[in-house]
């Protein structure tokens, strides 16, 4: 198969709960990761925190949310793991590749996301029009910077020496 893009790694993961402050407690507190921004949106209906492990291009994202109205939708705390973002070298060539591939995204197409990169999401679930999906999950493509893209590039060369 001729794939026109590659997924480099890991670019985050999401863990949602009613209370980020419980999150936080052993993400921050315990573990140590460092909060490194934060990101409220009443359409995504999310209040979070923007942690980070790790340094440089490897560095991996970890986002602790908590719903703003626990009534409503998308409910980012019904799912303790929400969702898994993946680094992505060429993002638009990722979608239109996928969506040939019957390959189902959730509504909203490319945009910034919460940390400024660009992303979109692959919707968990299947329909008869895009039989392709996350099978349960939530996953979100995240365009790399050149820098990861390159970090990851040189890794892969030196993995064979």
């Amino acid at each position: 198969m001729n794939r026109p893009f590659k997924v480099l790694g890991i670019q985050q993961i999401a863990i949602g709960g009613p209370d980020k402050m419980r999150l936080q407690k052993l993400w921050v507190d315990m573990l140590g990761l460092e909060v490194t921004g934060t990101f409220r949106s009443e359409r995504e209906n999310v209040d979070e925190d923007i942690c980070a492990m790790g340094t440089g291009p490897f560095k991996v994202e970890v986002d602790l949310m908590q719903p703003l109205d626990p009534d409503k939708k998308p409910a980012v705390h019904t799912t303790p793991l929400n969702h898994v973002g993946l680094w992505i070298d060429d993002l638009p060539a990722a979608v239109t590749w996928l969506t040939t591939q019957g390959v189902r995204f959730a509504p909203g197409g490319i945009r910034a996301g919460a940390s400024g990169f660009d992303i979109c999401f692959l919707h968990p679930k299947a329909n008869d029009e895009f039989p392709i999906a996350g099978e349960g999950v939530l996953i979100e493509l995240v365009q790399a910077p050149q820098e990861v893209v390159q970090a990851f590039a040189k890794l892969a060369a030196t993995a064979f020496l």
